[in-house]
């Protein structure tokens, strides 16, 4: 727990990248590919990497430290913004990627 503790900011970091680009997966996974069995392995990854971790590392930290300190905190926004103003920013990435990835290629793309 103390490796935890030490090192939570690097932890929290590396956690929201891997949560950022599970996401950016699952809808690859859902419009690029169409595949329900790759969106349900991104759907996993991102609860593995996204929420759940993200509390944990903010109990782990509130037992260790006994106050609501300044990474408890941040954990504590990421996680209201991501049940609030989040959804909004995902709903919008998720039209863009269905734009993107459901754009059929033209004859003179495939041509070349």
């Amino acid at each position: 727990m103390a490796f935890l503790v030490e090192n939570k900011w690097m932890i929290l970091v590396c956690l929201e990248v891997l949560a950022w680009s599970s996401t950016f997966f699952l809808l690859y996974a859902r419009y690029g590919l169409q595949s329900s069995f790759w969106f349900k392995v991104a759907t996993i990854l991102f609860a593995i990497t996204g929420v759940i971790p993200q509390v944990l590392m903010g109990i782990v930290n509130f037992i260790s430290t006994r106050k609501v300190d300044l990474f408890t905190l941040i954990i504590v926004l990421l996680i209201l913004y991501g049940f609030t103003i989040g959804k909004s920013h995902v709903r919008k990435l998720d039209a863009w990627a269905q734009e993107k990835f459901s754009r059929q290629p033209s004859k003179e793309e495939t041509t070349d």
